[in-house]
């Protein structure tokens, strides 16, 4: 499959590709090495098969930096990741945020909006393309899924910024295998290290270019049944160890990525 976004022999024509954002794209919850181990995430997946698809075609490999910083809200991810991202001269930026400000009470869907297309003006203006993300459909789940008529207007928002500007879209919302709990680390708000990678699939996709695995979104087969003394079991659980900490740093206006630096702030060959 060859599109204007491939080079002779297929391969991505994007050189530096730049991720900015928050735990999302920080990678938060996908450790292959072990829960100590350093975090990767579909932005790191999605570079890394850049790389690769360049090399295959006789290119130097892809240069790539990640800014992202968990529990960062969209201001900070522009006025501070942003600019930083384009003083790299990248070719390719994700811009993904948003989604710690819907989870605030009193949040602007339309505000943020109007924030992050800003930011994508900005990026184009560079000449870089961008590529944005929908923010996931949250049904069923007991902690956001009161955001989620907020989440649904900032999509249509990012469809609509996205045509105004030429910019991609990752369609998180659209993607049939996050509806599986499996898919999701045990904090409910994160996805596993299978699911960061079958989203690197659908960044492809929404980048114009083919995927690995035509197969990537097919939901799991052979969904558990869980009785409901173990999901209250499990529940409680999630609200002591996950919810109420949460809830408690929002109430002290605080943050865990507070205290913590970029993971890869400068290019490097992938």
């Amino acid at each position: 499959m060859t599109t204007q976004h491939d080079v002779a022999g297929g391969a991505p024509r994007w050189s530096r590709y730049v991720a900015v954002g928050d735990s999302f794209t920080e990678g938060l919850w996908d450790s292959p090495g072990g829960e100590d181990g350093p975090l990767r995430g579909w932005a790191d997946v999605l570079a890394a098969h850049l790389s690769d698809r360049r090399r295959a075609a006789g290119l130097p490999p892809l240069q790539y930096a990640n800014l992202a910083v968990r529990g960062r809200l969209l201001r900070a991810v522009v006025a501070e990741q942003l600019p930083a991202a384009l003083a790299l001269e990248p070719d390719l930026v994700s811009l993904v945020g948003g989604g710690n400000d819907i989870l605030r009470p009193g949040s602007d869907p339309d505000r943020l909006a109007r924030q992050l297309e800003q930011a994508v003006s900005r990026v184009r203006a560079t000449g870089a393309d961008v590529l944005l993300a929908t923010g996931f459909d949250s049904a069923g789940s007991a902690l956001v899924s009161v955001t989620r008529p907020k989440v649904g207007v900032y999509n249509a928002h990012i469809w609509s910024i996205a045509r105004r500007h030429g910019a991609h879209v990752l369609d998180l919302w659209g993607m049939r295998h996050l509806r599986d709990i499996r898919m999701w680390s045990p904090d409910r708000i994160h996805l596993t290290t299978e699911a960061h990678a079958r989203v690197a699939q659908g960044a492809l996709v929404g980048l114009g270019l083919a995927p690995d695995d035509a197969a990537w979104d097919d939901p799991p087969t052979d969904v558990p049944r869980v009785s409901r003394v173990e999901q209250a079991r499990l529940d409680a659980r999630w609200v002591r160890v996950y919810a109420y900490p949460w809830a408690t740093r929002r109430l002290r206006g605080t943050s865990s990525g507070d205290t913590r630096r970029p993971k890869l702030p400068t290019l490097t060959e992938f």
